[in-house]
């Protein structure tokens, strides 16, 4: 397949890249590591006009570490995070695709394409991530819980880039784990948890079993009670099955869906609990 014609800019800026997508109109799209954004126009399910490319803007790649957060560029790619030191979402990032994928992919490009299926949704939601959006008229902090809004649908405005991701510094007393389940090394996961558990906070975010990545607080207040004996792993895997929306689809059902979704919640609590035994 060949992708449809397009003008192509490589700005220099951040501010050159909001001119150049404000002038080009609606049908402009920024460019990142292209991994979403290619199989797209080779399949012709997207038709721009203008792409303007990131990759030239100075400083979009960084990782800034500060008291009490991370600052992470949009175009921070898949393999510096996994091997950043940030909990769930490096864990997450190598588990992206092979390692290919991983060289070219960012994070910014896959927080705004908004997969349901994506990892790093995910695991930003479960680590209380929040991203920061650009316009003309200055800059603007969504929490990752305001930001994925449906199925490959963020809070971007048409005028705003995101331009980096903010990760609150965990703990010193948090666990985490991330867990999936695909058909095959780098396929899709069918499913995929984030747990992030510390003495005042519990979050587990659900991903690939409802349109964006979901909050299970029913299966949080269980480990919140319960914390992480037997009896209580067991209840917040299920009370996460029962908050699910998976999709019924000709790959699997819907049923399956919502149990591996409790199969993956009890296997990163034992995580958590320092046992990964079934």
């Amino acid at each position: 397949m060949k992708p449809p014609p397009f003008a192509y800019a490589r700005a220099r800026s951040v501010d050159e890249a909001l001119d150049l997508l404000a002038e080009a109109g609606d049908d402009a799209k920024p460019l990142a590591g292209g991994q979403s954004l290619m199989p797209l126009l080779a399949y012709r399910l997207l038709r721009p006009t203008h792409l303007v490319d990131l990759g030239g803007i100075a400083g979009l790649d960084a990782v800034e570490r500060r008291a009490g957060e991370v600052e992470l560029g949009a175009l921070v790619r898949h393999v510096e995070l996994e091997r950043a030191g940030l909990g769930l979402l490096s864990e997450a990032a190598g588990l992206i695709g092979h390692l290919p994928i991983r060289m070219r992919g960012t994070l910014g490009g896959s927080l705004a394409h908004a997969d349901p299926s994506a990892e790093l949704p995910v695991a930003a939601l479960a680590s209380g991530a929040q991203v920061v959006l650009r316009s003309r008229r200055g800059d603007r902090l969504v929490g990752a819980d305001a930001f994925f809004v449906g199925p490959f649908t963020t809070a971007i405005e048409p005028d705003e880039l995101l331009v980096a991701v903010r990760v609150p510094a965990a703990p010193p007393e948090a666990r985490t784990a991330f867990e999936e389940l695909a058909i095959r090394t780098g396929d899709f996961a069918l499913a995929s948890v984030a747990v992030a558990v510390g003495e005042a906070h519990v979050r587990i975010v659900l991903g690939g079993v409802a349109p964006a990545p979901v909050r299970a607080g029913a299966a949080e207040a269980v480990v919140k009670d319960g914390g992480l004996e037997d009896d209580a792993i067991a209840a917040a895997a299920a009370a996460a099955a029962r908050e699910c929306d998976p999709p019924d689809d000709p790959l699997v059902g819907r049923a399956y869906r919502r149990e591996l979704a409790a199969v993956l919640v009890a296997r990163a609590l034992r995580r958590c609990r320092g046992s990964e035994a079934e």
